[in-house]
């Protein structure tokens, strides 16, 4: 049987094969998996002060007891945004423009 609650832990992540540690968990508790979890990117975002590189939020059945050694291709990394496409460069030279 499915646990019925879930929290969001916040887990700092550091670089290469540096474990990621619990930093943090959020005061609210989920009724399903899937609300939890709508909520990662939001809890991440609240998140970004801490001082690790990579911060990851992961769902957790409530009262369980966080994992000490978590890698961070052990956790759901979030996806990134897309950059605008570049801009046309014009560099001017003498007498010209040339476009790059």
């Amino acid at each position: 049987m499915a646990p019925a609650l879930f929290i969001l832990a916040i887990l700092g992540c550091g670089e290469a094969d540096a474990p990621c540690r619990q930093v943090a968990v959020t005061e609210t508790v989920y009724s399903s998996a899937a609300a939890c979890s709508a909520q990662t990117e939001a809890a991440v975002a609240r998140y970004q002060d801490i001082d690790y590189p990579v911060v990851v939020a992961e769902c957790r059945p409530a009262g369980s007891v966080p994992v000490q050694q978590l890698r961070d291709n052990e956790v759901k990394l979030p996806e990134g945004g897309k950059l605008p496409p570049q801009e046309q460069q014009i560099t001017y030279k003498p007498g010209r423009a040339v476009r790059s």
